[in-house]
């Protein structure tokens, strides 16, 4: 076990959306029961894209004892799952085959924005 950061769930405030499972490259997250979990430690990066997309800010990421993150668990994690379902832009509309998408939050909602769109969000 090392000290690092992780995403942390808290479950009284999950509503099980499914929001948080697709920004998470590693599949770490998934729905269990109606709630987020992750699933093994080792396969949570703590990058935290999950985070942006929780509409009741049930995500967060601390710092503590983990184990250490595992690419090699990871690789092994996302091929035995299919394919995830494509993010689109909440503009535009493009798909991150299409243009980079960021994960945002704007007048309490968490959005999908790509980079030619993300201007217009900021400056109106």
């Amino acid at each position: 076990m090392i000290r690092r950061k992780i995403v942390k769930i808290h479950e009284e405030k999950c509503d099980g959306c499914g929001l948080c499972v697709i920004p998470c490259a590693e599949g770490a997250i998934e729905i269990i029961d109606g709630k987020a979990k992750v699933l093994k430690e080792e396969l949570c990066d703590g990058a935290g894209f999950c985070l942006a997309v929780c509409p009741t800010g049930a995500l967060s990421i601390e710092e503590r004892e983990a184990p250490a993150f595992d690419e090699e668990a990871v690789a092994k994690h996302v091929s035995s799952k299919p394919a995830a379902h494509e993010i689109n832009c909440f503009s535009c509309g493009c798909g991150e085959g299409e243009r980079p998408l960021l994960a945002v939050r704007s007048k309490g909602e968490s959005l999908w924005v790509c980079t030619r769109c993300l201007p217009k969000l900021i400056h109106g």
